[in-house]
């Protein structure tokens, strides 16, 4: 189980940083040919959403693989989950594809903070 662990959490790691660089990286106004649903958001809140996905994605794998404040792991992963929730809302609102990938992502991300809690190494 602990393989699947650190498969699940590369993974997730993987999609949230580059997600979470993207927004970082990139201006506003460069996101929303792609990403309709950041018209209603302000620069501010598209970087603070990109931050959270990057120290997520950090936060899925650093703590765990150090050994140091392992509890951070499945914390990362939970945020995750509740930024897929708040993401998946967001689609379903304004009748947008996505929440479907949101609900997996979530789902993942909730299946790494459960199974890092209960301690299936």
């Amino acid at each position: 189980m602990n393989t699947t662990l650190w498969i699940m959490q590369g993974l997730l790691a993987a999609m949230f940083g580059m997600a979470g660089l993207m927004k970082l990286m990139t201006p506003r106004e460069k996101l929303l040919p792609k990403m309709p649903y950041m018209n209603e958001l302000t620069e501010g809140r598209v970087k603070l959403i990109g931050a959270a996905e990057l120290l997520g994605a950090i936060g899925l794998i650093v703590p765990w693989l150090t050994g140091s404040a392992s509890i951070l792991t499945p914390l990362a992963a939970l945020g995750l989950a509740i930024i897929m929730v708040l993401a998946a809302r967001t689609h379903i609102r304004r009748k947008e594809q996505g929440a479907a990938m949101n609900g997996v992502l979530g789902l993942l991300a909730l299946f790494v903070a459960v199974g890092r809690l209960s301690g299936w190494n």
